[in-house]
């Protein structure tokens, strides 16, 4: 399988089901139970460090949040059966302004961006200039912007 050139990516939750609230207040959380193979091969390709927007579907449609990576893709524990996976993330960041999906969907710099073109996945890369846009919009200054690859020590 081809690695994926990038270490962005964007994660969705139906906040009924699991919500950026449950996701601060847990530090870090497996992200389990996809069932789509392109998904999986996404989690597949996620690498400790990357970066994660987390996006509330269904409800609110809008990014909310930005996980990292802690441990990397392993047998997924609520599979009965079939070959999943799941990764582990840690809660880095609150957008000051959550960014709508009608918002991207009117932006042009964000032309192109996955989520726009396959809305259905799960689990997506996200391009570089679209995360630092996205970012942008979310009220996230450069100084203030999670790195990749600089895991935050765990809550105590």
């Amino acid at each position: 399988m081809s690695q994926i050139p990038s270490a962005y990516w964007l994660v969705k939750s139906e906040p009924d089901a699991f919500s950026w609230a449950q996701q601060q207040a847990n530090d870090i959380e497996p992200w389990t139970g996809v069932r789509n193979y392109a998904a999986r091969n996404h989690l597949r390709a996620m690498r400790v460090g990357d970066l994660c927007f987390f996006y509330h579907s269904n409800q609110g449609r809008q990014i909310v949040g930005i996980v990292r990576v802690v441990r990397a893709a392993y047998p997924d524990p609520t599979a009965t059966e079939g070959d999943w996976s799941a990764v582990d993330m840690q809660a880095v960041a609150t957008l000051p302004e959550p960014v709508t999906l009608a918002t991207m969907k009117q932006d042009p710099a964000l032309a192109g961006l996955d989520l726009l073109r396959q809305s259905r996945l799960s689990v997506m890369p996200v391009r570089a200039a679209h995360w630092h846009h996205i970012c942008a919009l979310g009220g996230l200054p450069d100084q203030a912007r999670p790195q990749r690859g600089k895991r935050s020590p765990p809550a105590r």
